[in-house]
């Protein structure tokens, strides 16, 4: 299988962001976006996805961080769909459930070529730290518009609104690990009866 690799630029009047990415990667991240709790959950997209992850993103952060996060979304997303290439070859579907101490997510996500999110996550303060748990959905909704999936997110038990969050973006993380993978007994085919993805 060829290098998987993409690097995204988005320049708007809100926000400027560079996105680089290797599917194949060790997990590593380097990441400065101004937006630390957020740096903290594509860190865990990294580590568990096996994915290196660099991103840069200067944005309006004075009004809030909305449109960073947004964008940050709809670029990695961009980077996605540029890497995957043809989507040959590959396992297509991946899931994941994760614990946190009393905090339990599940991640569903299908490479399927049309986008769709359904996300389940209630959480029972509006903040974490300085993060607003509302711009969770602006970014998952930026990455499925264009990275064309579909994802399900669903937070089954959780109180901790830290340890939440921990586990959706660490579910997250490793269903892309899996749906990405290479599947040794589907080589060079599509794994669609469309023929196309």
């Amino acid at each position: 299988m060829a290098a998987r690799k993409a690097e995204v630029k988005r320049n708007t009047l809100e926000t400027q962001i560079q996105c680089a990415i290797n599917l194949d990667g060790s997990g590593e991240s380097k990441l400065d976006t101004g937006v630390p709790f957020l740096e903290h959950m594509l860190d865990q997209v990294a580590r568990h996805g096996l994915i290196d992850l660099d991103i840069s993103a200067k944005g309006d952060n004075y009004i809030d961080d909305h449109h960073t996060v947004e964008d940050i979304g709809i670029t990695l997303g961009q980077a996605f769909g540029l890497a995957m290439g043809d989507k040959k070859g590959i396992r297509r579907y991946g899931h994941a459930y994760v614990p946190l101490d009393e905090a339990l997510s599940r991640v569903v996500i299908d490479f399927s070529g049309r986008p769709g999110l359904e996300m389940h996550v209630d959480f029972r303060r509006g903040s974490i730290g300085q993060f607003d748990v509302d711009l969770f959905h602006e970014f998952f909704q930026g990455f499925v518009n264009h990275a064309q999936v579909s994802l399900h997110i669903d937070c089954l038990r959780g109180h901790n609104a830290h340890h939440i969050a921990e586990t959706v973006f660490k579910a997250f993380g490793r269903a892309l690990r899996m749906a990405v993978e290479a599947d040794p007994r589907m080589q060079g085919i599509m794994p669609s009866t469309k023929g196309s993805l």
